[in-house]
């Protein structure tokens, strides 16, 4: 992509593309990469026995209507609705975020305010759209009051329905967007910085960390890093694709 189409996508001059040489590392993993391709975790899907039973078994519709009328926290009690999740529902990317803002929770989808429009403009640099072959969730599917962060218990009663959203979709490769959904989806209080540029394991799905879009808001200097980290996904997407054709029935060996 050109400086002139980034500067539309006011990605300059903040934005940087990523060096060769880190470029160089990304790893090769497939669909779902066995245990020597990607770190071992503690990340198995495994529901509350309390829950599994009904969501585990759930289609789309079943699962946005027990997102509707879910009161299982708190959250519910300050909610103006309930923010289920956007994108393609068969989509190779799936993009999470911590929980809705306000701008969120009175329109009903996620990533609507100004981090959504940064992120539209993120995924377009990277040659995608919320609509095409992505799908977009959160942590949780209640606004926290004060936008501030989910509180573990509502990010547990939250998961089955998450994890049953990403056994529908079945994607490709996971994006982690900010340290709340990094720490929920690998279990870990390590930072964020030490998360980046490396490829974790979520249940066999390959999962990357970067910040989240009202993170990059605030602090412009780390654009560049997020850059960084787009162009890592796109690249570990791009070698899950070719594995995968490679792996296909009648495929030709390389």
């Amino acid at each position: 992509m050109d400086k002139n189409r980034l500067r539309e996508l006011k990605l300059l001059p903040i934005w940087r593309a990523r060096t060769s040489a880190m470029s160089d590392q990304i790893p090769v993993a497939t669909h779902a990469p066995d245990d020597s391709a990607l770190p071992e975790t503690d990340t198995a899907i495994c529901l509350p026995t309390n829950q599994q039973m009904d969501v585990v078994a759930m289609d789309w519709a079943q699962l946005r209507q027990a997102v509707t009328s879910c009161t299982a926290c708190p959250l519910s009690q300050t909610r103006k609705q309930t923010v289920f999740g956007t994108g393609d529902k068969a989509a190779s990317w799936l993009f999470i975020g911590e929980g809705p803002g306000a701008r969120e929770d009175a329109l009903g989808e996620p990533f609507v305010g100004q981090a959504g429009k940064l992120l539209d403009n993120m995924l377009q640099a990277i040659g995608l759209k919320r609509d095409q072959d992505v799908y977009i969730a959160n942590i949780v599917k209640c606004r926290p009051p004060g936008n501030r962060n989910p509180q573990p218990l509502e990010a547990e009663q939250c998961r089955p329905y998450l994890l049953r959203q990403i056994a529908l979709v079945q994607p490709r490769l996971i994006v982690a967007l900010g340290k709340v959904a990094a720490e929920n989806l690998l279990a870990t209080g390590a930072s964020l910085a030490s998360l980046r540029g490396q490829l974790h394991d979520f249940s066999g799905i390959p999962l990357i960390v970067t910040y989240h879009p009202a993170y990059l808001l605030r602090t412009l200097t780390d654009k560049a890093r997020a850059w960084e980290d787009l162009c890592f996904a796109r690249s570990t997407m791009q070698s899950l694709l070719a594995s995968a054709s490679n792996d296909a029935p009648g495929s030709l060996p390389s």
